[in-house]
């Protein structure tokens, strides 16, 4: 625990229209618990009554509320301890449980050591306003994968085919191919198509703009073949700063890709990953690992680690292999940002014949 003077702690359970609030004096007591509408103005009227803010303790679980509120009461001088909400079993596997006793149970876990919060943090604005962009083209993305898929289907369900294509060049080679008793139903969804494939483009302009003025370390970053502009963003906007983590290997468990680990005597069981972290980040690490892994990826290291646990077989091997790359080119993207160095695909083999030249 850190010598931090604390004059008051107080929990905070957020909501989307209102927070509850409970308030525990220098001994443990309850003096207060209320409530404050979900609005900046709302908050900083509440917590102007306080004088000294800087010998004050808030804490909060991580949400969708949780970045600019800890944001704006950090600003007017208030130590935040952020949760983080899939730690924090006190409070969703209490047997009685609502929003007013969470606030309690979160000022007194504030209060009592603040280590047992499990508390993150927040990346600032600027990142999160860039993230939001990734975040945004993401969900068209996913908007036209459904969307073809829909296309496709329907045009099978009536005997027929669409083409093989890209998804960018859908909207453009399919409208021969639609069978024309379909064509009311399909080709509006193709039009569809076109116009998110043009949005999502004018995103990779706007992405590739940011990445070149703002962010200069993504083009270390995709030095790695199957890293592209959107995985190397995604993964420093996401890291932030990278000195944060004093061992490389910490970036595995920050982003949720090693295993659970349940052991006790002679058992220990083989879990699954923890999934902590940031999924998108995940994801796309895992999409960067299927094409390393791939008829198209290149002969390499990773490759090479991940096809050495395909060849373990045993139930899963593929998506373990695909976890096990996901981790170690995490790693790898982090160290290249620290260093600055130019990708070298057989790292390990260069050292080793370094050492055997100098031998």
């Amino acid at each position: 625990m850190d010598n931090y003077s604390t004059k008051l702690t107080i929990g905070m359970d957020l909501g989307d229209k209102k927070h509850w609030i409970a308030i525990l004096d220098e001994s443990g007591n309850l003096t207060e618990k209320t409530t404050c509408v979900n609005t900046a103005e709302c908050i900083q009227n509440f917590f102007r009554r306080f004088d000294t803010p800087s010998q004050i303790t808030i804490g909060m679980e991580s949400g969708t509320h949780s970045p600019w509120l800890s944001r704006l009461l950090e600003k007017m001088g208030f130590r935040v301890l952020i949760g983080n909400a899939r730690k924090l079993r006190a409070i969703w596997q209490s047997d009685v449980k609502d929003d007013g006793r969470d606030s309690i149970m979160l000022a007194r876990i504030a209060r009592f050591d603040p280590s047992l919060m499990h508390p993150i943090y927040h990346r600032g604005e600027k990142a999160q306003a860039d993230l939001a962009i990734l975040r945004a083209r993401d969900a068209l993305v996913s908007a036209r994968t459904s969307l073809i898929n829909t296309c496709r289907g329907l045009v099978k369900s009536w005997g027929s085919r669409l083409p093989s294509c890209s998804a960018d060049a859908f909207a453009k080679v399919v409208p021969g191919s639609v069978p024309e008793e379909l064509e009311m139903a399909v080709m509006p969804l193709v039009k569809q198509i076109g116009d998110l494939t043009q949005r999502i483009k004018a995103y990779d302009r706007r992405l590739a703009e940011i990445s070149s003025r703002e962010y200069p370390e993504t083009a270390i970053l995709t030095q790695v073949t199957g890293v592209g502009p959107v995985t190397s963003l995604a993964f420093v906007l996401t890291v932030e700063n990278p000195e944060r983590f004093t061992k490389n290997r910490s970036i595995g468990p920050f982003l949720g890709l090693t295993p659970k680990r349940d052991q006790s005597g002679e058992t220990d069981k083989d879990l699954p990953i923890t999934k902590a972290g940031d999924e998108f980040v995940r994801r796309l690490l895992a999409q960067s690992a299927q094409f390393i892994l791939g008829p198209f990826g290149p002969d390499c290291e990773l490759r090479r680690h991940g096809e050495r646990i395909r060849q373990k077989g045993g139930k899963a091997s593929n998506k373990k292999a695909v976890t096990a790359v996901s981790r170690k080119l995490a790693v790898l993207l982090l160290h290249l940002w620290k260093t600055g160095d130019n990708y070298d695909p057989f790292h390990r083999q260069t050292i080793k014949n370094k050492k055997s030249n100098a031998a």
